[in-house]
């Protein structure tokens, strides 16, 4: 049996988010109407899950002592990671001692914050079916690899980011500077190394959320949401549309391989799967351990949003993955350089039928900084890419 307290009293059952960006505002307000007290972390002031818990934190969470400080004087029942950039030795040194819960799990929180850990851990430890890849700590390196193997075109990644920062596609040998140059520009925490993968010549590729939550029997379970298609420019998402149409086969091999990474990281809680897919033939690609930016499309599509889902799930209560709708995401883009900027147009961007928008809230705009979402809901997929495109269009972001 599953108790939760009320917050801001001796009895609240307290949850600390480290990341505030849009998608924890999401998990932070789901856990809110759930009754729980929260805390939002982040590295700047007035990010956009701070906005919205009961307490709002900024530390540099890469800093070990900080963390460390934050945690033990808040004494939160659950730590949830939403961002890679953490001292993740720190989380498994205070889930060691008892101090907290970390969610999914400490180890799993170290495994996903580097592509090093998780890759290895896929393709060495479980024999999934990935890219081939090679580890760089130099450009040198990274021309040895492609030159040995890796061949054109590939894909270099820092081993740390998020939201495709620094990744880059290199089509020839003039693009390998250009390429190790913006991935260190791009990584995060770990500076100097990076991943070059084989370029797989796929037909598309999906976010398989997966979800560890617990039974009826009191184990855990794992779920499925219908996978999500989506486009990403450099890497970094720009529409998600649910559901991907996929064949019977490559959809049972997506979800072998979506349970086989999430039962070994283990835990309770959502997970996005990132998969590439051609015909029946499946490649694992990425997991992160907590909703992914793909996944925005939920909030229009599901029962329950990948975030609903996050928020039951990491407090051991049932989760249902059901779809109600087709549906389509489309990313708003800052388009300046500014802080506190203002958004015309919404007015007619909800003109557009089955529309809803997500501005988030960020205090500084930046040229392609994800500033908010459309979202739209039809009776097909097509119908829906077009309406979310569309109202996302219609926003327009500008300098006051």
């Amino acid at each position: 049996m599953t108790t939760l307290g009320t917050p801001l009293s001796p009895h609240a059952t307290k949850v600390m988010l480290l990341g505030s960006g849009e998608l924890g505002k999401e998990v932070l307000m789901a856990l809110q109407r759930l009754g729980v007290e929260t805390i939002a972390v982040d590295r700047y002031d007035h990010a956009p899950g701070q906005q919205v818990a009961h307490h709002a934190r900024t530390i540099t969470m890469s800093d070990p002592a900080q963390l460390k400080a934050l945690i033990e004087a808040e004494r939160p029942h659950l730590v949830v990671p939403e961002i890679e950039a953490i001292a993740t030795p720190m989380l498994e040194e205070l889930e060691a001692a008892g101090t907290v819960r970390v969610i999914p799990t400490a180890r799993a929180a170290r495994l996903t914050m580097d592509r090093e850990g998780i890759r290895v851990l896929a393709a060495e430890t479980l024999g999934l079916p990935t890219s081939p890849y090679k580890f760089c700590n130099s450009l040198e390196e990274l021309q040895a690899a492609i030159d040995g193997g890796i061949g054109y075109p590939c894909i270099v990644k820092p081993v740390m980011s998020s939201s495709g920062k620094g990744q880059s596609k290199i089509d020839g040998p003039a693009d390998v500077k250009k390429a190790w140059d913006y991935a260190m520009a791009g990584g995060r925490v770990s500076h100097g190394r990076v991943i070059a993968e084989g370029f797989i010549d796929f037909d598309y590729e999906i976010t398989q959320l997966t979800v560890r939550s617990v039974g009826a029997d009191g184990q855990v379970i794992t779920s499925f949401c219908d996978p999500i298609g989506h486009v990403q420019v450099s890497g970094d998402y720009v529409e998600s549309w649910q559901p991907h149409p996929m064949h019977p086969a490559a959809l049972q091999k997506a979800r072998q391989i979506a349970q086989a990474v999430t039962d070994n990281l283990g835990g309770q809680g959502l997970f996005g799967v990132e998969l590439f897919v051609k015909g029946q033939d499946v490649w694992f690609s990425e997991v992160s351990p907590r909703p992914h930016d793909t996944g925005l499309v939920t909030l229009c599509t599901q029962h329950q949003s990948e975030f609903e889902l996050h928020a039951r799930a990491i407090l051991g209560l049932p989760v249902d993955t059901s779809l109600r709708n087709p549906g389509a995401s489309a990313v708003i883009y800052g388009g300046v350089e500014a802080q506190g900027i203002v958004f015309d147009g919404v007015d007619e961007a909800l003109q557009v039928p089955g529309t809803d928008l997500r501005l988030f809230g960020k205090p500084e705009s930046f040229v392609k900084r994800r500033m908010g979402v459309a979202l739209a809901r039809a009776a097909d997929v097509e119908a829906a890419r077009s309406n979310a495109k569309l109202a996302a269009s219609k926003v327009r972001p500008r300098r006051v």
